[in-house]
């Protein structure tokens, strides 16, 4: 059974290991260009933040310009706040041209100052500022009016010389067609995964979008300001955010854009954490670069979905072989098939399990969600474990060669038979049905039994009374108590039960007060309590409204699933539950603990 054991986890492993592989097969797509028309540049740092005024220092935005100066023509900035205004001189040491951006906003004292600055600025570096944008998305965001920001363009437009625009969605220009007449040229954002379009169809999507400008606006050039796809964050409709779906849209973006002769600008060339605030998660994850300043994706080889694949695939089977080991432990009699069930359970948990830390890992990592990940990473513990307990319950109630506990009739004369009292514990139940349950119980097919109902702090004596006069007209067998006050919700009232439980009575039974029980009950399971080991002698629970709605049978399956899995399973290791009712307990070892 050894050798079983390693070929099942070798041949799962194998399967596993191919569909690894199968999700990150090689991908070949168009090459990168040594250099790219332009990118959409920020330069804060990964401490640094606009909105709480830390901004980078000159060297670090120098740092940057000179690793873009060999890999792109031109880049397009968005503001000229604080040490931003350095960017056109330094970018001109590198030869990088400059599409210069004028931040605008609700704040108009702001507003000015940037439009003072930019004038100044497209004056004093003409030679590498060849266009200036006025507002990025203001009329998306609803910061301005189209007059407000048509103003300021044409401020800006009498005070230079190159080519001034504003930078919005295709959808604001088409549902906005005046604002071409204060333009130069067309400033478009193609963002395909805002848009929720799946990445196969991203660069159609682009194409398409940019077709319909030119249509729109014959006169004027079409400039794609910023265009891109994120390496992380959540899904959007179709679109799903991963580093191999930005490398694949670029790629094949720059490769169609070059054929086209777009002019274009990638968002962007740095991640930028701080946009999470704004744009949520998804925000910090736009950069073909890192934010240590490395490339994410390979420029010219295949790529692949999840390069680490073949590490991630050996951390799952060595932790899902471990795995299988622990639930095979006491399963000597478990078939082939309940073992290759465990093996595929085992090896499916922990390749999601490391899937899931795995992709958790690849954002950028705050205290908050270091803390959040690590309360995760305990609820997936959690969930595994219930995954394998139910999956080794399963095993065992469905694979097993024979039941180590099976139950076996015993017969017994019935002068041998043990008396039994039997509880019943109420509150406020309804006096029909207690009745209904009575009944049940006075038709037993037993010798030697008496039956003891207490109803604690029910105020009502018309719920208890009938009760109390069905009991008497029963019989002597039947014994009615009600006290109120009583402490100890239904604890207290078994305990009372027990401490009036007749000196002759060896087994105390515990029912609710809305089990109909059958007459063959005590006579099937009593004779168990012949054997002195046993202690406990537990029957499974049933209901008789499953039929009434969907809600109600979807709990009787889980009930049943309880009973006739759960519960045969830890019968089967002496590690029964006592559910509380349809129970049955040796008097004197209930006494003693």
């Amino acid at each position: 059974m050894k050798l079983f054991n390693v070929f099942i986890c070798i041949a799962v492993a194998v399967i596993f290991f191919s569909f690894w592989y199968l999700l990150n097969r090689p991908e070949i797509e168009p090459s990168w260009p040594s250099r790219i028309q332009g990118f959409s540049f920020s330069p804060m740092q990964a401490w640094n933040n606009p909105m709480e005024k830390n901004f980078p220092t000159e060297a670090e935005i120098e740092g940057d310009l000179k690793l873009l100066s060999n890999k792109t023509n031109a880049i397009r900035t968005y503001s000229v706040e604080a040490v931003q205004e350095k960017i056109p001189a330094l970018a001109s040491k590198y030869g990088l041209n400059v599409t210069l951006g004028a931040w605008l906003s609700k704040d108009l004292a702001a507003n000015e100052e940037q439009i003072q600055t930019v004038i100044r600025l497209a004056r004093e570096n003409y030679r590498n500022v060849i266009r200036v944008i006025v507002g990025n998305e203001v009329i998306y965001r609803n910061d301005l009016t189209v007059k407000e920001l048509m103003d300021y363009i044409d401020q800006i437009q009498a005070a230079v010389t190159v080519p001034v625009s504003t930078a919005e969605p295709w959808h604001i220009w088409v549902k906005n067609p005046e604002m071409a007449g204060h333009v130069d040229f067309i400033a478009t954002h193609m963002l395909p995964y805002w848009e929720g379009v799946e990445m196969e169809r991203a660069v159609d999507y682009v194409i398409e979008h940019v077709n319909i400008l030119k249509a729109t606006f014959p006169g004027k050039s079409v400039v794609i300001a910023e265009v891109g796809w994120p390496s992380n964050g959540r899904t959007r409709n179709e679109a799903v955010a991963s580093v191999a779906n930005q490398a694949t849209f670029l790629r094949r973006f720059i490769n169609k854009a070059e054929e086209l002769n777009y002019v274009y600008y990638v968002m962007e060339a740095f991640d930028q954490p701080w946009k999470r605030v704004n744009e949520g998660s998804v925000g910090g994850y736009w950069g073909v670069y890192d934010l240590a300043r490395q490339p994410k994706f390979p420029f010219t080889s295949p790529i692949v979905g999840v390069p680490q694949w073949r590490m991630l695939a050996g951390i799952s089977i060595v932790i899902a072989i471990f795995t299988f080991s622990l639930l095979l432990i006491d399963s000597i009699s478990l078939q082939a098939s309940g073992r290759s069930f465990l093996a595929s359970v085992a090896f499916l948990a922990a390749t999601g399990a490391v899937w899931i830390v795995y992709n958790y890992s690849q954002q950028y990592l705050t205290v908050s969600i270091i803390i959040v990940g690590c309360l995760m990473l305990l609820g997936i513990i959690g969930v595994v474990i219930v995954l394998l307990t139910e999956a080794h319950e399963w095993a065992e109630a469905i694979w097993t060669k024979g039941m180590r506990r099976p139950l076996t009739p015993v017969e017994a004369p019935e002068e041998s038979l043990p008396m039994v009292s039997i509880h019943i514990p109420a509150y406020n139940e309804p006096p029909d049905m207690m009745i209904e349950t009575l009944n049940a119980l006075a038709v037993l097919d037993y010798p030697s039994y008496e039956v003891i109902v207490m109803d604690n702090n029910t105020q009502d004596p018309a719920v208890w009374q009938p009760v109390e006069a069905h009991c008497n007209a029963l019989g002597p067998k039947f014994h009615f108590f009600h006290e109120n006050p009583l402490k100890g919700f239904k604890a207290g009232a078994l305990n009372y039960c027990l401490r009036h439980t007749s000196p002759q009575a060896e087994v105390v039974a515990v029912i609710d007060s809305d089990y109909q029980v059958t007459p063959d009950w005590l006579r099937d399971l009593v004779p168990q309590f012949l054997k002195p080991s046993v202690a406990v002698v537990q029957a499974p629970q049933d209901y008789r409204d499953e039929g009434e709605s969907l809600f109600k049978a979807m709990c009787y399956a889980e009930y049943r699933g309880f009973f006739y899995i759960g519960m045969i399973t830890r019968n089967e290791r002496n590690a029964i539950i006592q559910h509380g009712t349809m129970t049955m307990v040796r008097k004197s070892v209930l006494e003693e603990v």
